[in-house]
């Protein structure tokens, strides 16, 4: 059987007693006296915490690693005036999204300040009214080498025109009144830029990131073909969005130089 509920001891007055009058002032005094003393221990003790975790976070940051990059502002060009090359946005001739996996081949880059040589149609106008000012993309060959990929950047104004952009594309595509190009990368490549392809398109900061793919043999991709979105993501979200404009949105520290040791400190010569 469950215990009866507990009841909160009775109080004096609940009693029908009461404190006589001449002991009233004294013990309202009292109680006054004993609050004051429990508020100063009170606000010395937080006083003592809020010092003793300034002092812990202090000499955390003291004693933790120094940073070796910091934040750059990447939402317009004004602040972000340094142009891409074709080094930065494709560093070497194999690009490895998955360990497990072989790398992507690169086999052409190119850099340009006429961004109309990678679209056509209506999306000339779009990136003209953006003030896209270069494209670097590059032409890649899947892991299995089934597919063909053009990726790149377009660089624009700002964020605000890069989204502008990035919600034209559809429309336009879907009515068949522009498109992004392939870059053709030499003999065997062709398809990149005349068979039925598949495109992905995303921003960041003030660049429109783009890809097209197309099967090497030149067959066109089934609109279900796992690969393909595989690809889109390799490209557009892990290696240029997350990697290459990652690191052109952090830029590096430089750690301050520590007291010299021992062995290099300047030695003072006593004159005879």
């Amino acid at each position: 059987m469950d215990a009866p509920p507990r009841e909160a001891p009775p109080s004096i007055a609940g009693y029908g007693l009461r404190l006589p009058k001449k002991h009233t002032k004294r013990w309202s005094a009292l109680l006054a006296s004993l609050g004051v003393v429990v508020m100063l221990v009170v606000c010395g003790l937080s006083s003592y915490f809020i010092m003793a975790d300034e002092r812990a976070g202090t000499e955390a940051r003291d004693n933790g690693p120094a940073p070796t990059a910091m934040p750059r502002d990447i939402t317009t060009r004004e602040a972000d005036p340094k142009p891409l090359t074709e080094k930065e946005v494709f560093p070497s001739k194999q690009i490895l999204i998955d360990p497990s996996q072989p790398p992507y081949q690169v086999l052409r880059t190119s850099a340009s300040q006429d961004c109309k040589t990678a679209v056509s149609g209506e999306l000339v106008t779009q990136l003209q009214t953006a003030k896209c000012s270069q494209v670097v993309r590059g032409t890649l060959k899947s892991p299995t080498g089934t597919y063909l990929v053009t990726g790149g950047l377009f660089n624009l104004a700002d964020e605000t025109a890069a989204d502008r952009v990035h919600d034209a594309v559809k429309p336009l595509v879907d009515a068949k009144k522009g498109r992004f190009s392939g870059l053709v990368a030499g003999t065997g490549t062709e398809s990149i830029v005349k068979s039925s392809s598949h495109l992905g398109w995303d921003v960041r900061g003030h660049y429109l990131i783009y890809c097209v793919i197309a099967r090497t043999d030149g067959k066109d991709i089934a609109a279900t073909d796992p690969y393909a979105k595989q690809i889109i993501y390799d490209i557009i979200e892990l290696h240029l969005r997350s990697t290459v404009l990652e690191k052109r949105a952090m830029v590096p520290v430089t750690p301050p130089a520590g007291p010299p040791s021992p062995s290099t400190r300047p030695s003072a010569t006593m004159g005879g």
